[in-house]
């Protein structure tokens, strides 16, 4: 049984229909950068290394810090679409307005051909 089993396994392989199934969707850039500081954006845009479910991806923007406020509590942002490129790997943030001044965290979730569900995120400043 496990020969047979080892046998059907490295056929997949060969045969490359056991890539797509054990890919996993990642964030490859974005911009604002991880760890970045940047002017006032009026968007956020993340390219992924495969084509989006768009039902299965989004993101969460957090203010994390304001300027001159030590006890600023972390404040979900809203008021931002989000739209997924022609090319089925960009994912874009679009915001009403320009983000104010403040520190913010990032939060990405997404699902490609697999159907995993990925998540990651990173902080950026604006100043």
């Amino acid at each position: 049984m496990k020969s047979a089993f080892r046998a059907v396994l490295a056929a997949v392989m060969i045969t490359g229909l056991g890539t797509a199934a054990l890919a996993h969707t990642k964030l490859v850039s974005s911009t604002p950068a991880a760890n970045a500081t940047v002017d006032k954006p009026g968007k956020i845009v993340l390219v992924f290394n495969e084509k989006l479910m768009s039902k299965f991806s989004g993101a969460e923007l957090t203010m994390t810090g304001m300027p001159g406020m030590t006890d600023h509590q972390p404040m979900k942002m809203t008021g931002f679409t989000t739209a997924l490129g022609s090319d089925g790997k960009t994912l874009t943030l679009l915001m009403k307005r320009a983000l104010p001044s403040g520190s913010y965290e990032l939060k990405w979730f997404a699902a490609g051909a697999d159907a995993h569900r990925m998540e990651g995120s990173f902080p950026f400043t604006v100043k």
